[in-house]
């Protein structure tokens, strides 16, 4: 029975499949191992049948309510249906009639635009019977402005709408009308151009003017702006003409005689400038906007014609292209033979440069005009449109011949300006001279009054690269000529005085007064020469200073000239660009002037204070520190060596101190303060000390820290920081209580030295034994 109720079908609701042992299956087994295996099957089956059935009786209680509910629901759902096919109803015939209203509505709307053809088709009609009408009349009363306003509103008429009214019953009318039309528009177009060549030979604006805002309305634009370029280039010619002729009649002594080529460049830009002014309004209004651009370029090809003539001029009267090649010759030989005078080329430099600014300043002006005009009529284009405007923008502008002869004049110039900096800069260096009291010669003030000079004219010029390239023969000049005039001076080295040489013990100074003495007088050569070789490298420090603080002055003032440069719209993208990097070359420079006055300060420090410092320092070992009672007493009434040392000191660094900036002295102080701790170290740790001995140490350590600290603005006690510890360890009443400061017990006092040297500078103490001193665990 179980059998057959696991294996019978199941309701859909039923979980597990139906038995996978079918009857036919179970009914042909004769093995009694198959047969309980079957069984088995069977029965696990009957198991997950069996608790799928309790838990669908669970559920009946659920079921059954929700039945309950839904029987409740009928009558509900019977009034709903009904609604719902009442709602069904009134849509349907609410859609029926609105598409009878829309359809109504189209019929309406095609009525009505066939009914605005009608009365357009007329009013054409109309219009262009008025048109032949009006054109007659305004032609007979030579109004031209009138009969180009109807051939304009001709123009404007719908063709197509034309092409229907032909094909109607007054198409011969029309045909007719349309004849006089055209005749009467080509006879307009010869007038009004004879008109405009006429008043044009006769240099009569009004009517040139007058018959120029007739070609728009006759859609001849390109050779209305054509025409009217020509009548203007005519101007721009003659008037360039006769300042030229001024220009060649001008007195050389004349206050502007010496940039007279700039000023009639200048007076050529501006006449240019003011007719675009005046007539751009005239243009935009008549001809609409984005036409500025076709004027323009006419103009400018007269400008590059005018241009040429007054640079040709320039270059002859000049004499340009000869200066040039012979300052080019003069770099190439490098012979004095033949070199031209730089100041000769002071005016011309100056000039070239004007004309330059002057040409930069009316491209801009050029650029700024078309580029808003582009704006406004390119306001709804495509962007392939205004790229294309752009390119055309460009190409005016970089490939006029006015931007091309400017930059072989700069390119001229750039040679020429580096030559007279060059030159100028020879000159302040071989003309050098050093008053008393000053504490740098003369050429550090020319030769940078000569580079800003230099620099500032090519930033006069307001072309970029023509800056930049001043800019960088600048830096070249500054870092290869001028500092090795500064690096030989320097090598000569400082020489040592007589009194140096008498503290060691060499009779050149004796010498040299025996031999004066023999020949009746005191000869002082050899000692003023050494005096004038010593300030001379004194005073080369100051100007290696001097230059190093110039360089980065000037960098500074460049960086905000050339921000004002950039922010007038002059340079191109990679103009800001360009001048960081030369910018960044001339603060190296800077930095290796101040390496340079490190080099000094070196050999100044190892020739003039070392050999003096280090005698002084090695008498401290001629003064016993293993002393008693009584000579500490002595000692404390009568130093024996530091204040001595120090007055030594002071006498030394007084020379130093009045011919060095206080910058330049105060470094030097520096290196002396370290060159007397290092060597002071040195021959502590060759001294033996008493108790009372370490105690003098340190009344003479603190005496020689607070002279120092006086004459340096320097941090000093870090440099005698080891010092200080050695007097510290040196004042140790016993070997023991070192502990009480080392390691945990040091508190915020850092140790500079290592347990090796704390167990030697202990074993200086003559009354410590080396047992307790080796027993110390540091």
């Amino acid at each position: 029975m179980a059998a057959a109720t696991a294996s019978g079908p199941r309701g859909e609701g039923g979980g597990a499949a139906a038995s996978a042992l079918p009857m036919e299956r179970i009914q042909s087994l004769t093995e009694l191992a198959e047969l309980e295996a079957a069984y088995s099957r069977l029965c696990e089956e009957e198991k997950v049948v069996q608790e799928e059935l309790d838990a669908l009786l669970e559920q009946q209680s659920t079921i059954e309510n929700k039945m309950v509910v839904l029987h409740r629901m009928g009558p509900n759902l019977q009034l709903i249906e009904g609604d719902a096919q009442q709602l069904a109803g009134m849509i349907t015939f609410t859609c029926n009639l609105a598409e009878n209203v829309s359809s109504k509505v189209r019929q309406l709307d095609l009525a009505k635009n066939r009914l605005y053809q009608a009365i357009q088709r007329a009013d054409d009609i109309l219009d262009l019977k008025f048109c032949m009408d009006g054109v007659q009349t305004a032609l007979r009363n030579e109004d031209y402005e009138q009969a180009a306003a109807h051939i304009h509103r001709y123009l404007s008429l719908d063709k197509s709408v034309i092409e229907l009214s032909r094909q109607g019953k007054e198409g011969g009318i029309i045909d007719a009308n349309l004849k006089l039309l055209q005749e009467a528009e080509q006879r307009l177009k010869t007038i009004v151009t004879e008109k405009f060549d006429t008043a044009m030979k006769q240099g009569d604006l009004p009517r040139v003017e007058r018959f120029f805002k007739i070609f728009p309305l006759l859609g001849l634009h390109e050779e209305g702006l054509s025409k009217f370029s020509e009548y203007l280039c005519k101007q721009v010619a003659n008037k360039a003409e006769e300042n030229l002729q001024l220009v060649m009649g001008t007195d050389m002594s004349d206050r502007r005689a010496a940039v007279i080529f700039a000023d009639t460049l200048t007076l050529l830009f501006e006449g240019i400038a003011r007719i675009v002014e005046t007539h751009q309004p005239i243009v935009e209004t008549y001809y609409g906007p984005g036409r500025l651009y076709a004027l323009i370029k006419h103009l400018q090809v007269e400008c590059d014609r005018q241009v040429e003539k007054v640079v040709d001029k320039f270059i002859k009267e000049r004499d340009y292209h000869r200066q040039f090649q012979q300052v080019q010759n003069s770099m190439m030989r490098s012979s004095s033979a033949e070199k031209i005078e730089p100041r000769e080329l002071d005016p011309i430099l100056t000039e070239v440069t004007l004309m330059n600014a002057r040409s930069e300043l009316y491209l801009r002006f050029i650029k700024r005009r078309i580029m808003a005009d582009f704006e406004v009529g390119d306001s709804m284009a495509s962007e392939e449109v205004k790229q294309e405007h752009q390119k055309y923008l460009d190409k005016l502008l970089n490939n006029c011949l006015l931007s091309r002869t400017m930059q072989e004049l700069i390119g001229y110039y750039i040679t020429m300006e580096e030559y007279f900096m060059r030159e100028t800069v020879n000159k302040a260096v071989a003309m050098d001279s050093y008053e008393k009291g000053q504490l740098t010669s003369s050429m550090v003030d020319d030769v940078f009054y000569i580079v800003k000079k230099c620099i500032g004219r090519a930033l006069s010029s307001s072309s970029i690269d023509c800056l930049c390239a001043m800019i960088n023969h600048s830096t070249t000049e500054l870092e290869s000529d001028f500092r090795e005039v500064l690096y030989n001076k320097l090598k000569q080295g400082f020489p040592a005085t007589t009194f140096q040489d008498f503290q060691r013990g060499v009779t050149s100074a004796v010498n040299i007064m025996h031999s004066s003495l023999q020949q009746g007088k005191f000869d002082t050569k050899g000692i003023e020469s050494t005096d004038e070789a010593k300030q001379s490298f004194l005073v080369t420090l100051n100007n290696v200073e001097v230059c190093s603080e110039n360089i980065m002055t000037l960098k500074k003032t460049l960086e905000s000239d050339c921000s004002k440069l950039l922010s007038q719209g002059f340079g191109g993208e990679q103009a800001q660009a360009k001048i960081d990097s030369c910018l960044s070359d001339m603060a190296a420079v800077s930095n290796k002037f101040r390496d340079l006055l490190q080099e000094g300060l070196s050999e100044l420090n190892s020739t003039a204070i070392k050999p003096q410092v280090k005698p002084w320092i090695n008498l401290f070992l001629s003064v016993s520190h293993n002393i008693e009672e009584e000579e500490f007493s002595d000692y404390e009434a009568n130093d024996p060596w530091v204040q001595q040392f120090i007055l030594n000191l002071e006498q030394q660094m007084t020379e130093f101190k009045a011919g060095l900036s206080p910058v330049i002295y105060d470094t030097l102080t520096g290196l002396m303060t370290s060159l007397i701790a290092i060597e002071l170290e040195k021959v502590l740790l060759k001294s033996t000390f008493s108790r009372l001995g370490g105690l003098q140490f340190d009344k003479e350590l603190r005496s020689l820290i607070a002279y120092l600290t006086t004459v340096t603005t320097w941090t000093i006690r870090d440099k005698f920081a080891r010092l200080s510890q050695m007097a510290t360890i040196l004042n140790l009443e016993r070997v023991t209580e070192i502990l009480d400061y080392w390691g945990p017990n040091s508190g915020p006092l850092t140790w500079r030295l290592t347990p090796a040297e704390v167990r030697q500078v202990l074993a200086l103490r003559i009354d410590f034994r080396s047992e307790d001193i080796k027993r110390l665990r540091l």
